[in-house]
């Protein structure tokens, strides 16, 4: 997993409102590829797809996000430098 690569809980708020990533996708009008890549943590969604999924949701962007653990994983890769 690369250093630029934002761990997200999509996966786990999809899968508990039994939603389809075809499903989420179009209501955030992106494609079945950009959910499964973000899922997959090959894609960082940019902060208006963060804001747009975290609504479907009703979590902030920060807990999509895992806002806190990203920062300590950030901060411990700078530690090891």
């Amino acid at each position: 997993m690369g250093a630029a690569t934002l761990k997200t809980r999509v996966r786990e708020l999809r899968t508990a409102a039994k939603m389809t990533q075809q499903q989420l996708a179009d209501l955030v009008h992106v494609s079945s590829r950009t959910i499964i890549s973000i899922e997959k943590e090959q894609y960082s969604p940019s902060l208006m797809l963060a804001y747009r999924i975290a609504r479907v949701f009703g979590v902030t962007v920060e807990d999509l996000c895992r806002l806190e653990e990203n920062m300590q994983r950030e901060e411990e890769q700078y530690e090891n430098l």
